[in-house]
């Protein structure tokens, strides 16, 4: 058992360019964090969408070159997996009990903790989202900033819930099979990019296909399951302090959830990015439109892209750093009706 242990950490740091696995046992059970970066910057946690992790979730971000060192170059990443979703996770305990959104927000302050870290930048997608959004409910002190992709924030609808339990079908009787792959990557991607008979799917898409072949689908489950009995947070919206970029793309399934979050924020500290032709998940299908949106955004908190820098890359990011002026959309180069942005064939060629 401990050689396969540590295969799968020397694999893991090979995938990782240098990323450190770090198993956190907390009080509702075991953590997969892969750390990315110097620990003395400013941290940003991530946390990805039902069934995946941070290979198949942020990737297409931090492998698009002026996001990652705008990224990078400022902060070290945690990316955190939900539970049993690591590469190389083995199958969870069926008597485990399975945790709720609330176990799941709570494991995050336990691994802020766990690394000695104060207020962090959390970055979620769809799920994700969720997750982060209610922990910085709970957790007001410790979050500086929420860049939430496609994010969640109302209970499940019936169409979603009648879809989520489809979806727990499929997982339970038949695992990860096609049909199932097809129901998630229609979560996940816009038509654009899933192919058609006559045009075949993209390379991301494909690449997601193959890394939902290794996830677990007892871990899919549970965490499915947490999602599907998740409680309304809207009201708890108004409260929030930090300021709050989200990114929606106008394919996404939770297109309309992301309009009613939006409108549910304090306007004076969040701004809504719409992507056109585009899927739930902006940072695999669209990263680039991420870019200047998330510069502005950074930019209230002192933080540059390598090539802008008027100061240390390690200057704490602090409430006291922003100046009022860009704690509003127009000034994080944001208009309060959403953005709508589209990459034209004719710029690509």
């Amino acid at each position: 058992m401990g050689e396969s242990c540590d295969s799968v950490s020397v694999d893991m740091e090979k995938i990782h360019l240098g990323g450190k696995e770090h198993i956190i046992r907390t009080g509702r059970g075991s953590v997969s964090v892969i750390v990315y970066g110097d620990q003395d910057k400013p941290a940003l946690i991530t946390y990805p969408d039902l069934a995946l992790n941070y290979v198949s979730c942020f990737q297409g971000l931090f492998f698009c070159p002026e996001a990652a060192s705008l990224l990078l170059h400022n902060f070290c990443i945690y990316h955190i997996s939900p539970p049993g979703h690591e590469l190389g996770a083995a199958s969870i305990c069926p008597e485990d009990p399975v945790p709720s959104v609330d176990d799941l927000a709570d494991q995050i302050i336990e691994i802020l903790n766990y690394f000695g870290l104060g207020a962090v930048m959390c970055m979620g997608v769809t799920a994700g989202a969720y997750i982060l959004t209610l922990f910085a409910m709970k957790y007001r002190e410790r979050v500086l900033g929420l860049i939430l992709i496609s994010p969640l924030c109302k209970a499940p609808s019936w169409t979603e819930w009648f879809y989520n339990k489809v979806i727990s079908n499929l997982l339970y009787y038949y695992g990860m099979c096609n049909l199932l792959k097809e129901c998630l990557l229609q979560r996940y991607f816009s038509k654009e990019v899933r192919g058609t008979a006559e045009v075949p799917e993209s390379d991301i898409v494909q690449a997601c296909r193959r890394l939902l072949d290794e996830r677990k689908s007892t871990n899919i489950l549970r965490f499915l399951q947490a999602i599907n009995r998740r409680p309304d947070i809207t009201e708890g919206l108004k409260r929030l302090r930090c300021r709050t970029l989200i990114f929606v793309g106008d394919s996404s399934p939770f297109h309309a959830e992301a309009i009613h979050m939006t409108s549910k924020l304090d306007r004076r500290y969040s701004a809504l990015v719409e992507v056109q032709a585009c899927g739930s998940m902006v940072t695999e299908e669209q990263p680039h439109a991420m870019l200047i949106p998330m510069e502005y955004f950074m930019m209230g908190y002192g933080l540059y892209r390598p090539s802008q820098l008027s100061g240390s890359p390690r200057s704490p990011l602090s409430p006291s750093c922003i100046s009022p002026e860009l704690l509003s959309p127009e000034s994080m180069g944001l208009k309060l009706k959403p953005i709508k942005t589209r990459i034209s064939l004719e710029d690509s060629e």
